[in-house]
């Protein structure tokens, strides 16, 4: 039985970024003229996703606006979710190279509820361009040479499979033999149902790598974002040398609502917000995602010493 196949290389190999591009099909409507068609259709292509609504003011907001303010609501600050590729891309320096990518999910386990599992991964494969869940980089954070695995929240909720598990793991590993730095940005539902307990054996899994990797006195930061939940955070995204979030995500263990069912009490305001977790000790520290970068370099040179480059590198 395979829980994931390796479809290129070996152990350290590595598979430089791809761009995808998504296609656009539909025609006309029962007994609609095609040139009226047409004619619509061309104005939805001039407007369709030149605004977003923000779902902390629900202001509308000029896209690109959005996109120059790193995907922050200028009027509140709300974070919207970053895609894995995005979030290596704000963190690295130009060159960075994506590694670990040659895994993809099976589905040992023929699970099928609303739709089969292999049309959820087939169907998240080409809406994100991405294999599963994680993203790993090798590259350089301001001076120091990193290695940062970056959560997709996009693919089945970020969902922690067997696929997710290894590809952290190997971040870990890497990390650990290169003595390269590791940044974790986490985004997650928390463990992927449609693959049983594999799925809740990558916490022990990754949470030893890490045991590891802290004997070997090599640096881990994790940085959780909206939302950050389950399995994800039960493992690998409280064990973290520092951990800290961005402003507003969502991060606890069950949700709020099933809490709030459980204990038939009413939570307190802002309750498993990061602000909350922060006031309550959980956190090392909110930091806005303009100043993450800088944070973030600040915290290694603090961490390594001040040293910049590994010696390996």
């Amino acid at each position: 039985m395979s829980w994931f196949t390796r479809e290129d290389g070996d152990y350290l190999a590595s598979a430089k970024g791809q761009t995808h591009a998504g296609a656009v099909r539909g025609g006309p409507p029962n007994g609609a003229p095609a040139k009226a068609t047409s004619r619509a259709q061309a104005k939805n292509v001039r407007t369709e996703g030149l605004w977003i609504k923000c779902a902390g003011c629900r202001a509308t907001i000029f896209k690109a606006d959005l996109e120059a303010n790193l995907f922050v609501c200028p009027k509140c600050q709300h974070h919207f979710q970053l895609s894995a590729r995005r979030r290596i891309e704000m963190l690295l320096e130009p060159g960075y190279e994506l590694v670990d990518s040659g895994l993809r999910s099976t589905d040992p386990l023929e699970f099928n509820d609303v739709k089969t599992y292999k049309e959820r991964l087939r169907n998240a494969q080409e809406q994100t361009g991405l294999r599963d869940a994680v993203l790993n980089a090798v590259g350089l954070l301001g001076p120091h040479a990193a290695v940062v695995s970056a959560m997709e929240y996009g693919f089945i909720g970020g969902s922690m499979g067997a696929v997710v598990g290894e590809t952290i793991a190997r971040a870990v590993d890497r990390a650990r033999q290169e003595r390269k730095a590791l940044i974790i940005v986490a985004a997650s539902g928390g463990a992927r149902m449609m693959e049983g307990v594999v799925s809740l054996m990558q916490m022990a899994k990754i949470s030893t790598a890490l045991g590891q990797l802290d004997d070997a006195r090599v640096p881990y930061i994790c940085v959780l974002t909206n939302p950050t939940t389950g399995g994800v955070t039960a493992s690998f995204a409280m064990l973290g040398d520092l951990n800290i979030a961005e402003p507003g995500a969502l991060i606890g263990f069950a949700g709020p609502r099933v809490i709030e069912q459980t204990i038939r009490q009413k939570l307190p305001e802002r309750f498993q917000r990061s602000e909350f977790l922060l006031e309550k000790g959980f956190l090392d520290a909110v930091v806005h995602r303009k100043d993450l970068k800088n944070y973030l370099i600040r915290a290694l040179s603090f961490l390594q010493g001040g040293s910049g480059v590994s010696e390996s590198s």
